[in-house]
């Protein structure tokens, strides 16, 4: 892999969480660096705190124009794109069987959808530079959960997604790395949700209740940019929730149990 300073980053929904994260560790690498958001608040915030070493383009990746329209930007100003992260999405609280098809729709779309409509506009850029896609998942792309209403099958079509694109653009350079991070650390945990009266004060809780660790947002930061440099396929933290995973796959029944016994439904 070519040294950071020679590369173009850029992330979407980068002036909060994760993104905000990443753009910050992107740019300390000496890579160009650029923010997609539709805040222009938030864009000129973190322009501000780097001294404009961090780029923000103003795109809302809910609308092809807007998107396609940021991505012609970003060309102009630098001439490449070598590192693309779909990384918005949002998450709720709630029941599967109480969620409406609307709301299904809705997340469908900010959580997926956004990802493939950016992924479609960007990939030429991607496969000139030989670059490397990265999609920002979830452990909920590879597990269901209590109390996450439509949130896990808003986001396992995106580790579909990542697993297919890694096979089709594995011939033109293009990398695909998908990242599957538990909750993270915020300042907001506990009190971000409106939970119906219905539901346990647990289901406020990071993960819906589930009892796993909060990862600090600047380590996370740093392991995704690591598995982009080694090429890595799959970013999964914390690593043991691997194990949930494969043994899934092997027995849904006992999957099921260890959940059930790791989630505080009180």
């Amino acid at each position: 892999m070519q040294s950071w300073k020679e590369k173009v980053v850029v992330i979407t929904g980068g002036t909060a969480g994760i993104g905000k994260a990443l753009a910050f560790a992107s740019q300390q690498t000496g890579a160009q660096t650029v923010v997609v958001a539709r805040s222009k608040d938030g864009l000129k915030a973190i322009e501000e705190q780097t001294d404009g070493k961090i780029y923000g383009v103003e795109g809302d990746v809910t609308e092809d124009e807007s998107i396609e329209t940021a991505i012609e930007e970003v060309i102009g100003k630098f001439g490449r794109i070598d590192i693309w992260i779909n990384n918005v999405g949002k998450s709720c609280r709630g029941e599967a069987r109480s969620t409406t098809v609307e709301e299904f729709r809705d997340f469908l779309d900010f959580n997926f959808l956004t990802a493939v409509r950016c992924t479609n506009a960007v990939l030429k850029y991607l496969i000139e530079s030989k670059g490397t896609l990265v999609n920002i998942g979830s452990l909920a792309s590879k597990t269901g959960g209590f109390y996450m209403g439509p949130y896990p099958a808003s986001k396992f079509p995106l580790a579909g997604y990542s697993h297919q694109l890694r096979l089709e653009l594995e011939s033109d350079g293009v990398g695909v790395l998908l990242v599957c991070p538990g909750p993270v650390a915020r300042n907001d945990s506990g009190i971000r949700y409106d939970v119906d009266e219905s539901l346990p004060e647990s289901a406020t809780l990071p993960a819906g209740g589930v009892k796993i660790g909060r990862l600090c947002p600047d380590k996370l930061a740093q392991k995704i940019l690591t598995a982009i440099k080694k090429g890595k396929k799959e970013l999964i933290l914390p690593k043991l929730a691997r194990w949930l995973f494969a043994i899934a796959q092997l027995s849904p029944h006992l999957a099921d149990r260890i959940i059930k016994r790791k989630s505080n439904r009180s």
